[in-house]
């Protein structure tokens, strides 16, 4: 193991609210740390500020106050660059401006010794670019930590073009010593998480610029439905509305205005409205003291059919459904529709009932057709979609809702889109997660590992791929790409040839 030792000083440049939660990790860990700021008195500042976090960890009972006093003793403030001479690694915490990071970097190797570790904290700025007029820039690496640092545990280390091995791997293992769970990564425009949590937020806002339903609505089958901690229009208000659309458009940059991560017209008035979400007291939601959560649409209480049909087998997560209708006590027969190959549910009025592939209800050949929306778990969900066909009545959507009422579930009836909610962003998201892998972005591993910790997913994406089957995804995909020119929903190669190999395989 290559970690640096705890008699290494670590400087940390930059005292905003990473970099003094990045300083109290590796003070934690039992480093001398020292904390740089090109505004006067701000380095001192967040000092006191991170003594004041230990002294409430000692009254949690988190360290024991003798911990503390020594920590509180090994941090200093420096009052000018030169001071982090000694520094065995400078971690860099400063606004997100790629000449100001040059500036920084080209000034610390005038300052620390040769064998210095250079790393930048960006979450969206090419490390290569950082380390671009270094002369040594081997040296240069990527260290990405979460907010709030001292919590989250996920890091990513970014090696750039130039990046030497040794550098990246004692960056690596550094991180784990602090504590931490590291994992590799190229540099490629939003590294893992903020590359592959795009579609995440994308398809929700395409979602409601199309009309399927509106923002409380989305967030909850988002939540209830496939199990995600916040909803994507509940949780870019938390982030920051302009931060959020920042971070997409620098990626969508950084892939020379890929369609697949263009931004969203409905994102940038709000953030050009002055409305950034909690810290302004409006984005998507209220949040003035006092105002309520808003509520999702949901329908109505309807009576449970005594009986349906299911044709086949239902696709993939789907498969349980009969089980739950059998326990609610709703008795199922076998349907037999000749040539027909898809697994569905036939309710009793003759609607046919069937999970999302990408195509909407309506056109697809059938004379009453109604979709159900994508869940990793039907067992657990709580919240299901429903999108309906022109040619259903009243009465079979209440089928359909009463249906899914009796197995626990609350429903949202939502417009009759392409690959509803749920679908379209987990297939989007599980394509993003196969293609970076195919490009060596990380392991396959670290992706999961990464979208798990970084961003609190249910599950990885990679994990998301075998138990849908790439082939499922693909055509879902092109299903969607097929009903939305413009290549945003084109299936990547990667997954293609995924879905080409699961083929072989059966």
């Amino acid at each position: 193991m290559t970690a640096l030792g705890t008699s290494s000083t670590v400087a940390v440049v930059g005292t905003g609210t990473m970099g003094q939660g990045i300083a109290q990790v590796a003070l934690v860990a039992g480093h001398r740390v020292r904390l740089y700021d090109t505004a006067p008195g701000r380095a001192r500042a967040a000092a006191e500020t991170i003594a004041g976090r230990l002294d409430r960890l000692v009254e949690k009972g988190r360290i024991p106050a003798a911990e503390r006093d020594a920590a509180r003793a090994r941090l200093s403030p420096a009052a000018d660059l030169a001071e982090l001479a000694d520094a065995a690694l400078v971690i860099e915490a400063i606004l997100e401006q790629l000449p100001a990071k040059q500036e920084l970097f080209a000034a610390l190797e005038d300052v620390v010794a040769a064998d210095c570790l250079l790393a930048t904290n960006t979450s969206s700025l090419s490390v290569t670019a950082v380390a671009g007029r270094l002369r040594h820039p081997g040296r240069c690496v990527g260290l990405h930590f979460f907010n709030p640092a001292p919590l989250l545990p996920l890091v990513e280390v970014i090696s750039g073009f130039a990046t030497g091995e040794a550098a990246a791997t004692t960056a690596y293992d550094t991180a784990a010593a602090w504590g931490k769970k590291p994992v590799r990564c190229a540099d490629t425009p939003g590294f893992i998480v903020n590359r592959i949590a795009r579609p995440f937020y994308a398809e929700a806002l395409r979602a409601y610029e199309e009309r399927t339903a509106d923002p409380a609505t989305i967030d909850a089958v988002l939540r209830e439905g496939a199990g995600f901690k916040m909803g994507p229009f509940e949780l870019t208000d938390l982030i920051g509305q302009d931060v959020n659309e920042a971070v997409t458009h620098s990626v969508w940059q950084g892939f020379f205005q890929d369609p697949k991560f263009t931004p969203s017209l409905a994102q940038r008035r709000l953030v050009e409205s002055g409305l950034h979400g909690r810290k302004t007291g409006r984005g998507w939601f209220d949040h003035s003291e006092g105002a309520g959560r808003p509520e999702p649409r949901t329908a109505a209480p309807r009576p449970a059919p005594e009986a349906v049909a299911v044709h086949g087998v239902l696709p993939g997560p789907a498969a349980v459904l009969r089980e739950l209708i059998e326990e609610a006590g709703i008795k199922v027969t076998p349907d037999r529709a000749p040539g027909e190959s898809e697994g569905f549910i036939r309710l009793p009025g003759g609607a046919r009932l069937a999970l999302t592939n990408g195509c909407p209800a309506t056109g697809v050949g059938y004379e009453k057709c109604i979709r159900f929306d994508l869940s990793l778990d039907y067992r657990a969900a709580t919240r299901i979609a429903l999108a309906a066909s022109v040619t259903c009545s009243e009465a079979d959507l209440a089928e359909a809702i009463g249906l899914f009422q009796a197995l626990g579930k609350q429903v949202s009836v939502i417009e009759d889109v392409p690959g509803m909610i749920v679908a379209r962003t987990i297939a989007m998201i599980i394509d993003f997660a196969v293609d970076a892998a195919a490009r060596e972005v990380a392991s396959p591993e670290d992706i999961d590992t990464a979208m798990r910790l970084g961003v609190n997913y249910p599950g990885g994406p990679m994990e998301w791929a075998e138990r849908l089957g790439a082939h499922w995804v693909w055509h879902l995909l092109d299903s969607l790409h097929r009903h939305h020119a413009g290549g945003r929903y084109v299936p990547s190669w990667a997954l293609r040839r995924r879905a080409d190999l699961e083929e072989l395989v059966l």
